[in-house]
């Protein structure tokens, strides 16, 4: 192919083509290895760009899925927060609510409680009275008793004592003096 581009050529023209470093035939042997290897390697680069494109694409579908379960998540959290408040203050009303029925329910619990102490404080003070009665009766019995005897040593004689024994020793008999 070269003998046959150098006839056509003048041979004026075809010294640019011969210029040291610069020959012809070594832009030709450029272009076709540039061929053959984009021939041969035009497969495997296409299958790896459609690879590439494919996971690129993947890549693309799980991160808008990723970013629709996070704008959902976002909006779940945002609607929490706006019910928060008022969450907040039910639970307030209601913690309220309960501490004033507890506290309803331990005053009726101590004026319960009052109310038997108080029963049983007034049993005990009757039960000290009685008590304190039968003990005064006890005192003021032996108390007369002793008082008796000693009015009886005082006053009685010693013929109202012989009477008296004589008195004794015959109701002992079972006759009358």
């Amino acid at each position: 192919m070269l003998p046959l581009l150098t006839l056509m050529v003048s041979e004026e023209s075809v010294s640019w083509l011969n210029y040291p470093g610069l020959e012809l035939w070594k832009f030709i042997n450029l272009a076709i290895f540039l061929g053959v290897a984009i021939f041969i390697l035009r497969r495997r680069l296409r299958e790896a760009l459609v690879a590439r494109r494919e996971g690129i694409k993947a890549e693309l579908l799980q991160a808008q899925k990723e970013r629709d379960e996070a704008l959902a998540r976002l909006a779940e959290a945002e609607a929490l927060l706006a019910h928060l408040n008022s969450d907040i203050a039910a639970l307030k009303e209601q913690s309220l609510a309960e501490a004033e029925l507890e506290r309803e329910r331990l005053r009726l619990a101590t004026d319960k409680e009052l109310e038997k102490l108080k029963q049983q404080a007034q049993r005990e003070i009757e039960t000290a009275a009685k008590i304190a009665k039968q003990e005064l009766r006890r005192f003021l019995a032996n108390r007369s008793i002793e008082l008796a005897k000693e009015s009886v040593l005082l006053e009685i004689r010693p013929e109202d004592d012989a009477r008296l024994i004589g008195a004794s020793i015959a109701e002992l008999r079972g006759t009358k003096i």
